[in-house]
C-alpha cells in the first residue's frame, strides 16, 4: 500500500494518466471514495494515456458501463453505485469485462467486492478539502502488487523533482 496526494483536478487527471501508462490488457482498477472525490476525473486521465482523449469519458452512473474503443486498448468504465443486487451485476455481463482483454475501471467496486478479480489494483479517494485528495493504492494479488510497486517507483521519482 502507498499513499499520494492530489492538490487539484488537473493533478488528479495526471495521476490517472500515470496509472494508465502502465496498465495492461486484462487489468482491473477498483475505484472507491465519496461522490465528487475525483474517480471519474481519474478515469479521464487513464483514457488520455490510452490515446482515447479525456473528453470522451462521461460518468456511467445511469448506464452502469461505458465502453471506449479506439485507443491502444479497450477501456471499460463501470459505476456500480446504482446496482441493487448481484442479479443486477450479472445482467450487465460483468464477467466478460472483469475478466476480459481490455482495461476495466470500476467505480464503487467495493459494493460487490466478492465479485472483483483477485488480481487488481484498489484505489481509495478521500477528500481532504475542496480540491485536495488523498489516494491510497493497494495492490491485490500478484498483478495488483506489481502495478502498485511500479507506481510507487514512478511517484517517488516524480516527488523528488
Amino acid at each position: 500500500m502507498f499513499i499520494t496526494t492530489s492538490s487539484s483536478p488537473e493533478e488528479t487527471l495526471l495521476l490517472g494518466e500515470t496509472v494508465g501508462k502502465i496498465l495492461k490488457a486484462g487489468d482491473l482498477v477498483n475505484l472507491n471514495g465519496e461522490l465528487g472525490a475525483g474517480k471519474t476525473l481519474f478515469v479521464k486521465g487513464v483514457a488520455s494515456a490510452l490515446g482515447l482523449g479525456a473528453d470522451v469519458v462521461t460518468s456511467p452512473t445511469f448506464s452502469i458501463i461505458n465502453e471506449y474503443i479506439g485507443g491502444q486498448l479497450e477501456l471499460y468504465h463501470f459505476d456500480l453505485y446504482r446496482l441493487e443486487d448481484e442479479l443486477s451485476l450479472e445482467q450487465v455481463g460483468y464477467l466478460d469485462y472483469f475478466y476480459g482483454s481490455g482495461i476495466t475501471l470500476v467505480e464503487w467496486g467495493d459494493l460487490f467486492k466478492d465479485h472483483l478479480p483477485d488480481e487488481r489494483l484498489d484505489i481509495v479517494f478521500e477528500q481532504q478539502g475542496s480540491e485536495d485528495r488523498k489516494l491510497t493504492f493497494i495492490g491485490q494479488g500478484a498483478r495488483g502488487k506489481e502495478i502498485e510497486e511500479e507506481l510507487r517507483g514512478l511517484f517517488s521519482v516524480r516527488s523528488r523533482h
